[in-house]
């Protein structure tokens, strides 16, 4: 296989004006010409190899963040929103795309605020008898997708939280102890924790100084709500620092977001980073093992996973998503090529889907993308009983994983045969955007392909895909 040449411009650039160098200087320490740094800032050249050496001896740069991440972030969305109805399916040639998301990701960044905002407008004419009248009727981000686009682009690891969630993990003794050193941690700054007999997950009385926790609720969220509510009241000052960096467009978005810190802090406290790294690559990612040895769900597992993302110590590059019982993604991340849909659901090929049909048990799936990307891909539902009769019954299913390069570190890869052609299942992204030609369960006819309509034929499809 041939090796693929690093363009990386845009992260070049970056690290040049945060030292605040000269194009001139810059060169200097990394041994090259200036013209030739000049031609890989803008991508008119790949960055060598000695360059690479350089970057990492003279300015201790973590290569890896030389990857594509953002990159190909940028290009999924761009693709997603392109496909909108409104360019009338003149989608760009994908090379052009590429060119964009790499040597102008802050063009590109705008161009995707500017489509959200589209959207965000359309939407509130689509139903002016709700919108009249009221005095945020304005085409802006939703609180929520402002703050999933935070996640998104920070790969999913803040390190700030997550390395203060590691000390307090550490100073406490480890996570064998977390309940209890919740609990002291909080008992400690005047707030007493008590279980009730209720629905409600977790509530704080502040005129009280009282934390009430269901006692319905299944240990480990106790736990993870406990550690929660840690973060709140001694690491205040770091969230809202971080939320400060930030920089949200509203107050309901950067409410929204100090809760998922508080979540990121809870689950890197439970399973903090060092720990639960090595742990992971000992039992080769097993995450009924990991459940057990950290006291986590196998959700919060899967989910931590995705995140070890930490410069110079970083874990196996996973996708995470969540899905419900509709198709609809309520969570989403990948640190893979492979980039979830923005707007509505996932492929329906994907093997998420089918969890919901076999309760209790891990789906493995070998699959591959449009642009022959493959994967292998965990799949499990994931009940969320309330904890009494006649409550109801959360259902939702996650999917874990990561590019066929990284099997061998996964236990759910052995057995498999993964060296035929067959096993491996075609999905795609999202039916606007996807270039297969005939797949059976395509809903709507892909935007930047010509449509041919045979009045006398019908086959799966009412249409051919040239």
């Amino acid at each position: 296989m041939a090796t693929q040449k690093l363009y990386a411009g845009a992260k070049l650039r970056e690290l040049r004006t945060k030292l605040g160098l000269t194009q001139k200087d810059f060169a200097a320490r990394l041994g090259v010409s200036l013209p030739y740094l000049n031609q890989m800032e803008n991508n008119n050249r790949p960055i060598s190899t000695t360059v690479v050496l350089a970057l990492a001896s003279e300015f201790g740069l973590d290569v890896t963040e030389l990857s594509a991440g953002d990159s190909e972030r940028l290009v999924s969305d761009m693709r997603e929103a392109l496909a909108d109805p409104v360019f009338q399916g003149k989608m760009p040639p994908l090379a052009d795309i590429r060119l964009t998301a790499s040597n102008a990701p802050g063009l590109a960044r705008a161009f995707l605020d500017l489509h959200q905002s589209y959207r965000q407008t359309h939407e509130r004419l689509a139903s002016l008898d709700e919108a009249l009248g009221r005095e945020d009727a304005r085409g802006a981000p939703s609180p929520w997708e402002e703050v999933r686009d935070f996640f998104h682009y920070c790969d999913n690891y803040i390190d700030s939280v997550d390395h203060a969630a590691e000390h307090f993990a550490n100073r406490k003794g480890g996570h064998r102890n977390m309940r209890v050193a919740a609990v002291s941690t909080l008992g400690n700054a005047g707030i007493s924790v008590a279980f009730d007999d209720t629905d409600v997950l977790r509530r704080f009385d502040a005129s009280t100084n009282v934390l009430h926790i269901s006692a319905r609720a299944a240990p480990e969220s106790q736990t993870f709500q406990l550690l929660l509510q840690v973060a709140l009241t001694k690491q205040d000052a770091l969230l809202e620092a971080t939320l400060d960096l930030a920089r949200f467009t509203t107050a309901a978005a950067r409410d929204i977001a100090k809760i998922g810190l508080a979540n990121y802090f809870a689950g890197a406290a439970l399973m903090p980073y060092a720990r639960f790294h090595a742990a992971a690559q000992s039992c080769r990612h097993d995450l009924e093992l990991l459940s057990s040895t950290f006291g986590a769900s196998i959700e919060q597992v899967a989910h931590r996973l995705s995140t070890l993302q930490r410069p110079g110590s970083k874990g196996v590059p996973f996708f995470f998503v969540r899905v419900d019982q509709a198709g609809t993604i309520t969570k989403r991340h990948s640190a893979t090529r492979l980039q979830f849909a923005r707007f509505g659901g996932a492929c329906p090929l994907w093997n998420v889907h089918r969890a919901f049909e076999t309760p209790g048990r891990f789906l493995r799936q070998l699959a591959e993308t449009p642009d022959g990307a493959r994967y292998i891909s965990l799949a499990r539902d994931i009940s969320k009983p309330a904890g009494r009769f006649g409550a109801p019954v959360r259902r939702f299913a996650i999917a874990l994983g990561c590019e066929m390069r990284h099997a061998a570190q996964l236990v759910y890869a052995d057995g498999l045969d993964m060296t035929r052609e067959s096993a491996f299942e075609p999905i795609g992204i999202s039916c606007r955007i996807c270039e297969r030609k005939s797949c059976h369960q395509r809903a709507v006819p892909p935007l930047e392909r010509h449509l041919v309509v045979d009045q006398n034929l019908r086959d799966v499809l009412p249409y051919r895909v040239d």
